[in-house]
Order: C-alpha cells, then structure tokens, then sequence
C-alpha cells in the first residue's frame, strides 16, 4: 500500500470488508423485516430506491434496486410501516450494513387496498357503476374482440371455449401485457383500438388469477376510464370467482373467469339451431291455423254474398210490389174522380147547365185519358228501369266477370290483390277463375305502367 511493507498478520480494510461480507451472508443471509421508512428518495421515475428502515431502538440503511421495484404498485413515503425481503450486506465504499430489498409491501390493512377502495369509491360518485349506462351484450355476436396478454393461458381457454361454441365465429385479438408497470396504460389502448376498428360486437377484458399486486393493472383509473367510454359492450373474466377488480364493477358484464367471460359472450350454436327449429314450427303452426280460420271466414262471406240470381230475384219481387201499389194508386185515384164526378153531376141536376154539362164532360173524357196515358207511360218506365238494372246487374256481377275471363287474385293476407306492389316475389296468392282457383307462388312482380292488358311489357 503505498509503497510500505504489509504489517505481518494483519488484514487490510477491504479485506476485512470481504470477511464482514462473508460472514453477514452466512450468519444472517436473507431476511425479513418490518419498520418504519425514512431518508426516503427515489432517483427518477424509474431509478433506485434508498432508504433508512428503523424503529423505537435501531435503523439500518436500505435500498431496492429499479429491477425489483418495476412490478410494484404501491408508492413508500416517509414515516410508512412497510414490510420487506432481501438481504443484508455491506456497502464497503462506505462501510454501511443495508438491506438489499426485492419485496415490499405495506403493513396493516395494506396499502393497495386502501388505494383499491378510494379508487371505487370516487367512480362510484362518478356513476361509472351505475346500471343504466351499462351496454346490452349481444345475443348472437358474429366477431368478437379479445383484449389479454398474448401469451396467457386464458387466451387458450377463451379460444378453446369460444370454438366448440360457435366454430364459425370470428375472432380479432388486441394484445397487450396484463401485468408490470405500464401494463394498465396498454390496456386501455387496446380497448381504445378495437373501439377505433368498430368491426367487433363485445369485447372479453380477461387474465388469469394471481395476488392483489398481479391483478393491480386491473384496478387502475386508466382501465377504468377506457372501459366507461368504450362504445362496444364488455365483459370482463378477471382473476378466478374470488377475485374482484375495479373493471369488473365498470364492465357491462362481470364474468367468473375468462372461460366464463367466453361463454356468457357467445350461445351454444346447437341450442341456437334447436330454438330457430322450435321457432319455425311455431310459425307454420300458427301459419296453418291463420289459412284455416280465413278460408273458413271466406266460406262464410261467400254464403253470405247474394248470387246474381238471387238478386234478380228479389228485383222481380220488388217490381211485383210497386206495380201492385201502383195499381191501387190508380184504382184509388180513379174512385176519387168518380165520388167528384157523382157529387158534381148532383149538383149540375140541381142547376141543369145543360151548357155546363157538357163542358164537364169533355175536360172529365180528357182527364180520363192523361189519367190513362199517364198510368201507362210510368208503367213503362219503371218496367224500363226494371230492365235497365237487370242487364246492368247482369253485366257487373263477379261471376259474370269470371266468365268473361277475367280473374280475382287473394294474397296471404286474404285480401284481393289491386296492385302488384302488394305482393313480393316468393309470396303465396290464390287466383279465383270461371271454374275453380288457382294457388300460385310469386315468380316476379311487374309493377309498370307500360304493360299491356295481359300484363306483358309493351
């Protein structure tokens, strides 16, 4: 040292550090230690900690390393019980004794606890648990979206699961780390990015079990904001059934498990084809006994509907009664001229205007005649009109019209077709002909103005 001879058999300063170094490791390796933090400082954001460790009767100098505390959610300050593991050794620069820490956690009730339940509860007033701003999930989605580390095991059994469910299911994964520091930010990202593609119906927020610290990335206000604002439903399989995250109270939708979260979001494709099965028997059932109630309502209109004939029939009668109250009306009027003219001629006998009696006469001949002439001529007109209604009944009655050629059309509904617009391709009609009708189905609708009488394009 220095140019100066070594003392005989005595050590030098580092080789005695070696020694205390050696003996620290053997006697006392690693160990666990409570007490409270001081002299606390943090070089950077992501740089060392250093610390002092101490109690009511000693302190000794601590630091942890950026590499250990990179996982580590909760933030020591001065004056903070804390628990930690590591190792004691010597600091021989200085000749300090420390603790070289990997571990450290919060004493009591704990720390990321105490973080947990004040994060929930300023959401809470927030109202970003409430119910009505959370989105149905979809019953039958066609693609889903799936935010998880890539390597994670839950991947598989979403993937497992979501496959013997619906095999024809798409699928859009947005990968991301689901622990560490940063890890939450990633997650929101993702969410944000399979919100910015819109292609997926429900989104899965899913990771496997693990500690308070494991999960933590889950309970942070950065995952919580981006699964408020997200447009696309989500259910979230954080954790196994024990496990309860801040995401799991935002989601639309908590799940047990990822698996789980897999198999609220998609339904068996079995019992989906099992109930579109019961549903089309259903429907032709209720379709059948629609058809029958109206083809049974039509046999009654028609029995109620008045034939031609019949109509006819029932004119004849009308006709017969006005000619018999005509009839009357002439007899009855020609009795009254008669008691005038009885009663005039008494009176003409008292005065014998011979004169008069002549004149009489003739205007009573006279009237006598347009009487006459004026009872034929409406008799001819209302046997005219008679007439006139028979030809034109003739001519307007429906069956008459089917015999012409013409043809009543009935859709599904069962009511008469006026237009082609109110049928579609494919769609059931009845066509009523002279004799007999016709089912039909609808091979194409031709609703133009330019066709001709039998319906082709001019």
């Amino acid at each position: 040292m220095n140019g100066r001879a070594t003392p005989p058999n005595g050590l030098s300063v580092s080789e005695l550090s070696v020694r205390v170094r050696s003996a620290l490791q053997e006697r006392v390796g690693r160990v666990v230690v409570f007490g409270e933090l001081s002299n606390f400082k943090a070089y950077g954001a992501g740089g060392n900690w250093y610390f002092t460790l101490k109690d009511a009767g000693a302190q000794i100098k601590g630091v942890m390393f950026s590499r250990d505390r990179r996982f580590l959610k909760y933030r020591p300050k001065d004056g903070d019980e804390v628990l930690v593991r590591g190792r004691v050794e010597l600091y021989a620069p200085r000749g300090d004794v420390q603790i070289i820490v990997d571990r450290m956690e919060p004493l009591g009730a704990g720390r990321l606890q105490e973080e947990f339940e004040r994060l929930k509860a300023q959401l809470a007033r927030e109202g970003l648990f409430a119910p009505e701003r959370k989105l149905p999930v979809p019953k039958v989605p066609r693609r889903i979206g799936i935010v998880t580390s890539r390597q994670a095991a839950a991947l598989q059994d979403i993937l497992r699961t979501l496959r013997l469910r619906d095999p024809t299911l798409a699928i859009t994964l947005s990968p991301t780390r689901v622990q560490g520091e940063g890890a939450a930010r990633e997650i929101a990202e993702a969410i944000d990015l399979l919100n910015r593609l819109g292609t997926v119906e429900v989104i899965l927020l899913a990771r496997g079990g693990g500690s308070l610290e494991d999960l933590w990335s889950f309970n942070e206000e950065v995952v919580a904001r981006a699964i408020a604002r997200s447009r696309i439903p989500i259910i979230c399989g954080v954790g196994h059934e024990t496990d309860v995250t801040i995401a799991d109270f935002v989601s639309d939708l908590r799940a047990p498990t990822p698996t789980g979260a897999a198999e609220r979001a998609v339904p068996q494709r079995r019992d989906l084809e099992a109930a579109a099965s019961d549903l089309r028997g259903r429907l032709l059932g209720a379709t059948g006994r629609s058809l029958e109630r109206r083809n049974q309502r039509i046999a009654e209109l028609r029995q109620r509907l008045l034939s031609p004939q019949r109509q006819l029939e029932l004119a004849s009668q009308r006709l017969d009664e006005s000619r018999g109250r005509l009839s009357r009306a002439v007899l009855m009027g020609m009795d009254r001229r008669r008691e005038r003219l009885a009663h005039a001629s008494q009176r003409l006998a008292g005065r014998q205007p011979d004169r008069e009696l002549l004149v009489a006469r003739r205007r009573l001949d006279a009237a006598r005649e347009r009487l006459a002439l004026a009872g034929m001529q409406d008799l001819r007109e209302r046997r005219a009109a008679l007439e006139a209604r028979r030809r034109q009944l003739s001519l307007v009655g429906p069956l008459q019209s089917l015999e012409r050629g013409y043809a009543l059309a009935v859709g599904a509904d069962g009511a008469l077709l006026r237009r082609a617009g109110q049928v579609s391709a494919g769609d059931e009609v009845v066509v009523r002909l002279h004799q007999g009708a016709l089912a039909c189905t609808v091979a194409e609708v031709r609703d133009s103005e330019e066709l001709d009488l039998l319906g082709r394009n001019r």
